[in-house]
C-alpha cells in the first residue's frame, strides 16, 4: 500500500503521551512525515481539549491531504473535541478492522487511539492500515457524508 497523506499531525495529553512517543518512533522508521502538536513532555495536569483542537484545526485547513492522530487515555474526549471542528471526521479506533472501515466508509481524517488499551504494536498496525486505506467513494457513503457536511453548516466550529 502507498502512503498518500501530505502532512500528518499528532497530539496527545498526559495519558496518551507514552503511546504517542512510541507511535512517533514507528512513523519515523517508516518515513512518514508528521508534526507533533504536543505534549512535548509529560505534563500530568494538561487537558486533552487543547491538543485535540490544535490537531483538528490543522487538519481542517485542508482535510483532503492532511490527516491527524490523537491519543488520550480512553480516546473518547479527543474524539469528541475533534468532531466539533468543521470538516473533521474523527473516529475512535481499536482494531485494524475498524481502521479500514473508518477510511473506506466514512473517509475519516483523524484517527483517535485509546492509550489505556492500545499497545504500541497495535497502534502501529492500526495507524498503518488507516493511513494506507483509501475512501471507497461508494454512492451510499458519499451521500451520507454530504448529509454530515450539511449538519456542519449549522453546528460546528472552525
Amino acid at each position: 500500500m502507498a502512503y498518500t497523506v501530505s502532512m500528518l499531525y499528532i497530539g496527545a495529553d498526559h495519558r496518551g503521551f507514552g503511546l504517542k512517543e512510541s507511535l512517533k518512533r514507528y512513523l519515523t522508521q517508516n518515513d512518514i512525515k508528521f508534526e507533533d502538536f504536543g505534549a512535548s513532555q509529560l505534563e500530568p495536569g494538561d487537558d486533552y481539549v487543547d491538543y485535540g483542537l490544535a490537531v483538528a484545526r490543522a487538519v481542517a485547513i485542508d482535510p483532503t491531504i492532511h490527516k491527524g492522530i490523537l491519543i488520550c487515555g480512553g480516546g473518547i474526549g479527543m474524539d469528541i473535541v475533534a468532531n466539533k471542528v468543521k470538516g473533521i471526521r474523527s473516529a475512535l479506533v481499536g482494531s485494524v478492522h475498524q481502521a479500514v472501515s473508518a477510511r473506506t466508509d466514512d473517509d475519516t481524517n483523524i484517527l483517535v487511539l485509546e492509550a489505556d488499551e492500545t499497545t504500541p504494536d497495535d497502534a502501529g498496525d492500526i495507524a498503518d492500515r488507516w493511513l494506507n486505506t483509501e475512501f471507497s467513494g461508494a454512492e451510499r457513503h458519499v451521500r451520507r457524508l454530504e448529509k454530515i457536511s450539511q449538519l456542519e453548516e449549522q453546528t460546528f466550529i472552525s
